[in-house]
């Protein structure tokens, strides 16, 4: 049994053009102790997803599925209060920006605290005593070491990569099944970023957590990932495991994203141009007809006026007409 099970997931945004499919179709399988990197360029549609699994979409969003299952259980027919439950107890998700997900105006300990669980059988004078306990021992698990100074400190007075310690406790605090990192390292120095990431590696390895890792930047995802899932304007474009989507991608868009980074163009002459798609990402009211990718492909054809289905190899799925290993050939 998979323990997330999304099968066609369609998320349509009510904007004041009408409806509009922000995204669609989508399907993704996550097994236990998975770390699964979920690649896209802003506005791709990957924290619509997120807010989708997590239930905390508003009336302005629509959804639509032949399966959204948790371990079995179909979320979409859950009642808010189970839902709920179900949220705090098997699946956390650490944001993007955690300076704005704290409140300014508490200190760190107090906000810890009220996300600590307590021990059935423990006596109500001992359960301050209890999370207290436990908060400390999670900021030294994530590598916050001066537990007393982050408790005693305002959200405002810690660094961004203290601060996403911090969430990172709190969101394991109940040692979930399936933790959603959305953009967990934006805004931080490298070398935080690559901590951060370390981080949740050893989450996944020591505790068996399945991670779903949210992020841009596709190299940065595949270092640390089992499988990857590549969006582009809502849709998926590929996915597979990442030896397979990195030394072998199908799709110009994946292709696009492995050679947008220093890193990969180490043969560039400096101040060289990097080997980028030309123009932006479409607005979801004026989508271009066909393959979506269309009008930025270098390599499109009048074939592609006609929408790809999705096609799977060995495991690899991939949406366009021609892949590029037949374009290479």
């Amino acid at each position: 049994m998979h323990l997330l099970d999304i099968r066609n997931l369609t998320i349509e945004l009510n904007t004041p053009q009408g409806w509009v499919v922000a995204v669609d179709k989508f399907s993704l399988t996550l097994q236990e102790g998975e770390i699964h990197g979920l690649v896209g360029e802003s506005g791709s549609g990957k924290s619509l997803l997120t807010q989708a699994i997590m239930g905390i979409t508003d009336k302005r969003t629509r959804l639509k599925a032949d399966r959204l299952n948790w371990r079995g259980e179909d979320l979409m027919s859950l009642p808010v209060k189970q839902r709920r439950a179900l949220m705090g107890r098997e699946i956390a998700m650490i944001f993007q920006d955690p300076a704005s997900c704290l409140d300014p105006s508490k200190r760190i300990g107090s906000q810890l605290l009220e996300a600590m669980p307590v021990p059935k059988g423990t006596f109500f004078w001992q359960r301050n005593k209890v999370r207290r306990e436990h908060a400390i021992r999670l900021l030294h698990r994530v590598g916050a070491k001066d537990h007393r100074h982050v408790m005693r400190s305002f959200p405002w007075e810690l660094s961004e990569g203290l601060a996403q310690k911090v969430m990172i406790a709190m969101a394991i605090a109940h040692r979930p099944k399936l933790l959603i990192a959305d953009e967990p390292t934006t805004g931080l120095e490298t070398a935080t970023a690559a901590q951060i990431f370390r981080l949740l590696s050893k989450l996944n390895q020591t505790k068996n957590v399945a991670i779903l890792l949210i992020s841009h930047d596709l190299n940065s995802v595949a270092r640390w990932s089992h499988k990857l899932s590549v969006l582009y304007c809502g849709q998926l474009m590929e996915s597979g495991k990442v030896k397979s989507l990195i030394t072998k991608p199908k799709h110009p868009y994946t292709k696009a994203l492995l050679y947008s980074t220093p890193s990969a163009n180490m043969s560039l002459l400096p101040k060289s141009p990097l080997d980028t798609l030309e123009g932006m990402i479409p607005p979801l009211a004026h989508l271009p007809i066909g393959c979506r990718l269309g009008p930025r492909c270098p390599y499109a054809r009048k074939e592609c006026v006609v929408q790809p289905r999705i096609a799977t190899k060995n495991g690899h799925a991939y949406r366009c007409h021609f892949p590029l290993k037949e374009i290479s050939e």
